[in-house]
C-alpha cells in the first residue's frame, strides 16, 4: 500500500494495457475453471454437503414468497438469519437465489470461482495503479485465484468468499488512501463489511492485515501526521460503509452464539490446527505428500504413515489444509530474488513482506512462540485452525511474487552476488534433499516421485518462460511477456493444483442434492410424510449415517429433519437431543440423557416418524428392542424405519405443571406420569384455566411456513396449545391478531395459553425485533451494573 496522497493520476498511465491483461487473466481463469464450469465435475465436500443446500433453501423460499430467516428442515428448526453460513447476506449467492428457484451445481460453483476472478482482477488494478509490469499482474492474479488454499480448499465456500472480498477491499482501500477519496473509502467499507459477514477466520485475519497495512502506510509516509489527516476522511467513510453492511447480521450471530453449542477455543485446542513446518515444502513441490488422493497415499503430517515414523503430532487437519503451492515461478522468485537478494525489504513492498511473515507465524501456530502473542488478539480464540491463515498467506505471497516478476521484467531486480547464487542453489537443493529424505524415511518414495519429477519439469518451464518473457519485455513487448508467463502459470497450476479428490468430484456423486433428484430414499420419505400428514400432524424424519452429503439433503427437499450438518446449532437443542455437527457416519449419531435413543419420549414429542440410516438402525442405537421401530423399506442408500409412537405436531392440553427444565435436561428424567398429550411442562405458573366439565377441543394446522405457523383452535374451556417446534425467544405468538405470551414448553417446544372458544393462533419469527429487545436488555443490565 503506497503512501497516502501519493497516487499518480490515472490519465498519466494510459499506456498500461489494462484491457489486455484483464483478457489474459480471464482466459486463464476460464481454462483453469472449466472442469467445474462444464458441469462434469463439481466442488465437493462442504461446498455440496453444507453450502449448496443452503443456497437451494434460500432460492426456494424466496420464489415461494417465504422468508429464509428460519428453516424447519434441519435440527427441528434453526435461525438461518443468524447463521454466518446461511448465504442470506452473501451478494453473489443472494443474486443467484433471486434469479433461479432451483440453482444447479454450476451456479453455486460459478459463484465461488467468479469471486476468485474478481479478486484476481482487483490485483491487476493494484498493479496498474502502481505502474508495475503487466506480467507481474498476471502472475499475482493467477497465483491468487488458483494457488495455495484458494485452490486446495475451494470447498470451504465461506472462507473462499472472504478471500475474494479481502483482495477487492485491499485495492479499494489503497485507492481511497492514495487519492484521499471518500467514495473509494466508502466502497472499501462496503466490501470489507461483506468480508466480515463471513464471520470466519479468513475474514478475521484479513481485517487485521488490512488494518496493519493502513497503519504501515501512514507511519511510513514522509509526513506521517499529514498522511494521517489525509487518511481520516476515507477511513471514516469506510467505517461507515462497513457498519451499515455488517452490524445487524453480526449482532444476530453474536446473540445466537451466546446460546449456541460453540465455545471459545483455548490455546492448546487451537494449536492442534497448526500448520506443520514440513508442509512448507509444498510451496515448491505441490502434492508432495499425496494430498490429491487417494487417501491412502497421503503421508504428510498428521497421517498415520507420518506418525508411525515420527510419532504423534496431535494435529487435527485434513490432508488438503497444508498446501502452499502458488506455481513454481512466484515461489522461486520469492526465495531467490525476494529473500536471498533482499528485494522484499524494499520500501515499497516491505509492509506486505512483514504482513506475510506475521501471517506465516500465525499459520504455524504452536510451532512458533509468536502464536501465543497473536492468540491474544480479539476474536482469535473463536477459531480452531491457525492453518486457515494459508488463505491470506497465499494472497500476500501472490502479490509478492507478482511484484518480484515486475522487477525481473523491468530489469530492476537486484543482481545476485556469487555467495547469493550459492545460497539460492543451496536452498533449492536442500529443499529437494529434505523432501527425498522425508519420503524415504516414511517409506513413500513411490508416492513422492511423481510430484518431485513434476516440480523439476515445472521449474525448467518456469525458468525458460521467465527468460523468454524478460527478453520480450526489454524489447518493449510487455503484453507478449504477460501472455508467456500467463500461459506458463496456467499449465503449471492446472497440473499441480488442478482437480483432485479434495476439490472436484463427479457431479453425479451429489445427485441427491439436486432439487429434481429422483433418489429412491428421498422419494419414499416424501411419500410417507405426505401419507401420514394430518390436520394436527407434520411428521419429522431423520437422516443418519448414510453419507457425508446427506444430512442437509432435507433443506433441498423440504423434509423436516431432526438432524443436519452445521457447526453452529442452538445449544438447547444439542443438549436435549445430542445432535452434533454432522451425522455422516453411524457413530456420529450421539444421543443425550433426555433422548437416550429412538425409543424415547422426546423422540416421540419431536414427531420423529421416519428414520433413514446407512446401516441397520441397531448399530446406531443398540438399546432398541424388537418392535420399537418398524422397517418399512430397504433402498439403495438406506434402511428406512417408522416410529409408530410419533406424536402430532400440535396438541391442545388442559393441565400445566411447573418444573425445572435444567434439572430435566441434566437428569434425563421427566416428571412421574408425565403425558404430553394431556399435560404441558412449564418453567413458571399460569393463571388457572376455567373450571367445568371436560369438553373435547381440537387444534389443527392452518398454514405452516418458514417463519409463520398458523393454527385453528377450538377450546370450549380454554387450554394450552403446544407446538412441537423448537423454542427460541425471537419467536412471538398472537391470538386473533393480538400479542400473547410465548411459553417455553416441555423443555424444548413452544406453547401459548388460549381462551375459551375458537381462535386463530399465529407463531411468528421476528429476529430483528428480538435483537432490538436483546440489545435493550443488555444496555439496561450494563447501566444498572455500572450504577451499582
Amino acid at each position: 500500500m503506497s503512501e497516502p496522497g501519493s497516487s499518480i493520476p490515472p490519465d498519466t498511465k494510459t499506456r498500461w494495457p489494462l484491457a489486455s491483461v484483464f483478457c489474459i487473466v480471464t482466459l486463464a481463469w476460464f481454462a483453469l475453471s472449466w472442469p467445474w464450469l462444464s458441469g462434469v465435475l463439481t466442488i465437493p465436500w462442504d461446498a455440496k454437503a453444507h453450502f449448496h443446500p443452503q443456497l437451494q433453501f434460500l432460492a426456494s423460499s424466496w420464489h415461494k414468497g417465504l422468508s429464509p430467516f428460519w428453516t424447519p428442515y434441519v435440527f427441528s428448526g434453526s435461525p438461518q438469519v443468524a447463521d454466518p453460513q446461511s448465504l442470506i447476506f452473501s451478494p453473489p449467492f443472494a443474486l443467484i437465489a433471486a434469479l433461479n428457484p432451483t440453482p444447479d451445481f454450476r451456479w453455486s460453483d460459478g459463484a465461488v470461482l467468479a469471486t476468485l476472478l474478481a479478486g484476481a482482477l482487483s490485483f491487476v488494478v493494484l498493479f496498474r495503479d502502481r505502474d508495475w509490469h503487466p506480467a507481474g499482474a498476471v502472475v499475482a492474479a493467477l497465483a491468487f485465484a488458483f494457488g495455495a488454499a484458494a485452490a486446495w480448499r475451494i470447498q470451504h465456500v465461506g472462507q473462499v468468499m472472504s478471500l475474494g472480498y479481502f483482495a477487492i477491499t485491499l485495492v479499494l482501500i489503497a485507492r481511497a488512501l492514495e487519492r484521499g477519496s471518500l467514495a473509494y473509502g466508502f466502497a472499501a467499507g462496503i466490501v470489507a463489511g461483506f468480508m466480515v459477514l463471513g464471520r470466519d477466520q479468513v475474514a478475521l485475519i484479513g481485517v487485521y492485515v488490512l488494518a496493519g497495512l493502513v497503519i504501515a502506510a501512514i507511519a511510513m509516509a514522509r509526513r506521517p501526521w499529514q498522511a494521517l489527516r489525509t487518511s481520516l476522511p476515507p477511513l471514516l467513510a469506510g467505517t461507515l460503509g462497513a457498519v451499515l453492511v455488517a452490524t445487524v447480521p453480526i449482532l444476530l450471530t453474536a446473540f445466537l452464539a451466546q446460546e449456541s453449542n460453540r465455545p471459545e477455543i483455548d490455546l492448546i485446542g487451537a494449536g492442534k490446527g497448526s500448520l506443520h513446518p514440513a508442509a512448507l515444502l509444498t510451496g515448491l513441490f505441490a502434492n508432495l505428500y499425496g494430498a490429491a488422493g487417494p487417501l491412502e497415499n497421503f503421508w504428510g503430517a498428521p497421517s498415520p504413515a507420518w506418525e508411525a515414523r515420527f510419532g504423534s503430532v496431535d494435529l487435527f487437519l485434513a490432508r488438503n489444509m497444508s498446501q502452499l503451492y502458488l506455481g513454481f515461478l512466484p515461489m522461486l522468485l520469492i526465495l531467490t530474488v525476494g529473500v536471498v537478494r533482499g528485494a522484499l525489504l524494499r520500501r515499497e513492498i516491505i509492509a506486505l513482506s512483514a504482513a506475510a511473515l506475521i501471517v506465516l507465524i500465525y499459520a504455524l501456530g504452536r510451532y512458533t512462540p509468536g502464536f501465543r502473542l497473536l492468540f491474544e488478539l480479539p476474536g482469535v480464540n473463536f477459531y480452531r485452525r491457525p492453518a486457515d491463515a494459508l488463505f491470506i498467506l497465499g494472497a500476500l505471497l501472490a502479490l509478492l511474487g507478482g511484484y518480484l516478476t515486475h522487477l525481473v521484467m523491468t530489469d530492476t531486480a537486484p543482481r545476485a552476488k556469487p555467495w547469493q547464487r550459492t545460497v539460492e542453489a543451496g536452498l533449492l537443493l536442500g529443499a529437494l534433499a529434505l523432501a527425498l529424505w522425508l519420503a524415504w524415511t516414511v517409506g513413500r518414495l513411490s508416492v513422492a516421485a511423481l510430484p518431485l519429477v513434476t516440480a523439476l519439469l515445472c521449474a525448467m518451464l518456469a525458468v525458460g518462460a521467465l527468460v523468454a518473457a524478460r527478453g520480450l519485455s526489454l524489447q518493449g513487448s510487455a503484453v507478449a511477456a504477460a501472455i508467456v508467463l500467463g500461459a506458463t502459470l496456467t499449465i503449471d497450476l492446472s497440473v499441480n493444483n488442478g482437480p483432485s479428490e479434495s476439490t472436484a468430484l463427479p457431479s453425479q456423486t451429489y445427485d441427491v442434492l439436486r432439487a429434481d433428484s429422483r433418489n429412491e430414499t428421498i422419494a419414499l420419505l416424501k411419500r410417507e410424510t405426505a401419507r401420514t400428514a394430518g390436520p394436527d400432524r407434520r411428521d419429522r424424519i431423520e437422516l443418519a449415517g448414510i453419507d457425508f452429503h446427506w444430512p442437509n439433503a432435507s433443506l433441498v427437499h423440504e423434509l423436516d429433519n431432526t438432524l443436519g450438518y452445521n457447526p453452529l446449532r442452538l445449544g438447547l437443542y444439542s443438549k436435549a437431543t445430542g445432535a452434533e455437527d454432522h451425522v455422516a457416519l453411524p457413530d456420529q449419531r450421539k444421543f443425550s440423557a433426555l433422548m437416550p435413543g429412538y425409543r424415547s419420549l422426546l423422540a416421540d414429542m419431536l414427531g420423529l416418524r421416519f428414520i433413514a440410516t446407512g446401516v441397520p438402525v441397531e448399530r446406531i442405537d443398540p438399546s432398541l428392542k424388537p418392535g420399537d421401530l418398524v422397517q418399512i423399506a430397504r433402498t439403495k442408500d438406506a434402511y428406512v424405519y417408522e416410529n409408530p409412537r410419533a406424536l402430532p405436531r400440535v396438541l391442545l392440553v388442559r393441565q400445566a405443571q411447573k418444573v425445572d427444565f435444567d434439572a430435566i435436561l441434566a437428569s434425563g428424567r421427566w416428571p412421574e406420569g408425565f403425558d404430553p398429550r394431556t399435560t404441558v411442562l412449564l418453567d413458571h405458573d399460569l393463571p388457572p384455566l376455567p373450571a367445568g366439565p371436560a369438553q373435547a377441543g381440537s387444534v389443527r394446522l392452518l398454514d405452516y411456513g418458514t417463519t409463520q405457523v398458523a393454527l385453528a383452535v377450538d377450546a370450549p374451556q380454554g387450554g394450552i396449545v403446544v407446538l412441537n417446534d423448537v423454542w427460541h425467544h425471537w419467536w412471538q405468538v398472537e391470538i386473533n391478531g393480538k400479542p400473547a405470551e410465548l411459553l417455553r414448553a416441555n423443555v424444548l417446544f413452544r406453547a401459548v395459553q388460549v381462551p375459551p372458544g375458537r381462535s386463530t393462533v399465529t407463531f411468528v419469527f421476528r429476529p430483528f425485533q428480538g435483537l432490538f429487545e436483546d440489545l435493550g436488555k443488555r444496555l439496561r443490565v450494563g447501566r444498572d451494573g455500572g450504577a451499582g
